[in-house]
């Protein structure tokens, strides 16, 4: 028997003993961290510019989700290219819950089939926390047009071009005039502008006839009676504007365009993490004074009942948003 066989056994063994260790400390050390999340100021990613509802919902949220949380969480505004370069950021960060994003439908859902190439795949590329809120689009009109409700705007649209600003290509309102276009086969044009403070301007100036856009955006200039809403998009009634039907009651059955916000992190962020996200989020959502100041931006309070729903609700979204981005022909630079 070679003398040297059982030192070499004893080294395999105690190689072995030494990755053992090794492994199960290395497990320890990764659940006592996400045991322990955060303990680090977290950064929530806005793809817009301050103002826009993103933003607005963002920071009602971030302060309230710190607070449950112990630790800060921080608001960076990253625009361009409707909302998709902020995404993009956020979907290539590490997946550790300490970068994620704020978002409604249009950066997620729309823009990817508007573009030639897509910086991410929504599916693969996020997980779904919660739900924070939603908020339907409000078809609006000028002093400068003489329709008194929805169904005589989609009659002129009959007779004669109507154009119908939005706040530029690649959004929710975007998709919205084009879901109305082929709902009402009216003779319907988008102009799009950069931003929604040109493109109520210019509404209010009678250079377009309507504009489209998030509720938010719109709620102050109907409230004040600058704008005049001829309908909303969503299923119901909304409570901010008790008065303003729907477009269901006005002449199309299954017409819905409601926009939703919630946070997202990385694909492979630990579920322990993403859980207690989402626990953390249902808490604000429920609260008093967070409630309130999503009711006065003109958006419905929401949380989905797991993050598995939700993740399911963002897949339904993506189909119906891409067949009709590709119905309707519509592009984005």
């Amino acid at each position: 028997m070679n003398a040297r066989t059982p030192l070499r056994k004893a080294l395999l063994v105690g190689t072995a003993i030494g990755a053992a260790w090794l492994s199960t400390g290395a497990l320890w050390a990764t659940a006592h961290a996400q045991a322990a999340y955060p303990t680090k100021p977290i950064k929530l990613i806005v793809g817009y510019p301050p103002g826009g509802s993103n933003d607005i919902v963002a920071r009602i949220v971030a302060p309230a989700l710190g607070t449950v949380l112990g630790q800060q969480v921080l608001v960076e505004n990253k625009p361009g290219a409707s909302g998709t370069m902020g995404a993009a950021q956020v979907a290539k960060s590490p997946a550790d819950g300490y970068t994620l994003l704020l978002s409604s439908a249009s950066p997620l859902v729309i823009a990817p089939h508007l573009l030639a190439k897509s910086p991410f795949d929504v599916n693969q590329d996020f997980i779904a926390v919660n739900s924070v809120g939603l908020t339907p689009e409000a078809i609006a009109v000028g002093p400068s047009l003489p329709v008194k409700n929805f169904q005589e705007l989609l009659e002129l649209a009959k007779k004669q071009d109507v154009t119908i600003s939005s706040s530029g290509n690649g959004g929710l309102p975007h998709l919205t005039i084009e879901l109305l276009k082929q709902a009402s086969k009216g003779r319907i044009t988008h102009v799009p502008y950069k931003g929604a403070g040109p493109a109520v301007s210019d509404t209010l100036a009678g250079h377009v006839n309507a504009v489209t856009m998030d509720l938010p955006a719109l709620i102050s200039f109907v409230r004040d009676g600058r704008l005049k809403a001829l309908a909303v998009t969503s299923d119901s009634r909304v409570d901010f504007l008790p008065d303003v039907p729907t477009a269901q009651e006005q002449g199309l059955p299954s017409f819905s365009a409601v926009n939703w916000l919630g946070i997202f992190a990385p694909a492979g962020t630990p579920r322990p993490i993403v859980d207690k996200l989402h626990s953390a989020l249902k808490q604000v959502v429920a609260e008093v004074q967070v409630r309130e100041q999503l009711n006065r931006a003109a958006v419905v309070p929401h949380s989905s009942a797991s993050p598995q729903v939700f993740q399911a609700f963002l897949a339904k979204e993506n189909d119906r948003w891409g067949r009709i981005a590709r119905e309707s022909g519509a592009k984005m630079d």
